[in-house]
């Protein structure tokens, strides 16, 4: 299974008052072990309650500016605030959804075993599960349609049954924000309607979320700003795509 940064931290206070959900400046990260910069100088503001859009090829860096924002990635320089605080300063409220392919997928893990380790960020490791924890995990596996499913081990679900329990995972957290990379990429018309009206429904609650896309004929229906990545950079939507109905998108909080 994919490792994340999820133990128990302090959390001094819940948020900065009057600060965006995320604040990027000047954002530089190496991959492990490589010299080369994966992300060069970005910069990004995400206001609390938006639904934000990474896109570029693959490579360009979506995926490791969410894994930086989650603090699975430590930045070379630059800084990244969430909600005011420094990152991993509050866990629960951030919760990431990864590509299906860093996730083991041969684990002995059934539908509702990998639900329910999303609440380990607010219990600990050690910690079981109570009744309110067993709860919240029935309720999004029959969110995410996947109770027929649940005692199933998770390699044996299709591609996106798979992307299923790993959003309900992420969505048992409770997170305010939502760090999605690809969610909808090589997924079923069923998956995709699900997953769809799931995200319909969060973003009239208020959740912030940012998801990393390769669905350009979406972006002004679906979200409130884009950031264009290429190569690590932060690029213009036509340096990125030569599409013309993505240039109305607005930039975000880039300088």
């Amino acid at each position: 299974m994919i490792t994340l940064p999820y133990r128990r931290e302090p959390c001094h206070g819940q948020s900065v008052p009057g600060e965006a959900a995320v604040a990027v400046d000047d954002l530089s990260v190496s991959m492990p072990g490589d010299d080369r910069l994966a992300l060069d100088n970005v910069t990004l503001t995400v206001p609390i309650g938006s639904r934000t859009a990474l896109v570029g090829p693959n490579g360009a860096g979506k995926s490791t500016l969410l894994k930086s924002i989650v603090g699975l990635l430590k930045p070379r320089s630059g800084s990244i605030r969430v909600y005011g605080m420094p990152v991993a300063s509050c866990l629960h409220r951030v919760a990431y959804l990864p590509q299906r392919g860093e996730i083991d997928w041969r684990f002995p893990m059934t539908v509702r075993e990998l639900v329910q380790t999303g609440r380990y960020v607010h219990l600990g490791w050690l910690r079981r599960p109570g009744a309110e924890d067993r709860a919240l995990v029935e309720q999004e596996i029959k969110r995410l349609r996947l109770e027929e499913l649940a005692d199933r081990q998770i390699g044996q679900l299709s591609g996106g049954q798979q992307q299923r329990a790993l959003l309900a995972r992420a969505l048992v957290q409770g997170a305010d924000l939502l760090l999605l990379d690809e969610p909808m990429n090589a997924v079923d018309v069923e998956t995709r309607m699900i997953l769809t009206g799931v995200l319909d429904d969060l973003r009239a609650e208020g959740k912030t979320a940012i998801i990393a896309t390769h669905d350009i004929g979406r972006l002004e229906s679906d979200f409130d700003n884009v950031l264009f990545l290429a190569d690590g950079h932060h690029v213009t939507a036509e340096e990125a795509f030569a599409q013309e109905h993505v240039h109305a998108m607005p930039a975000v909080g880039t300088r």
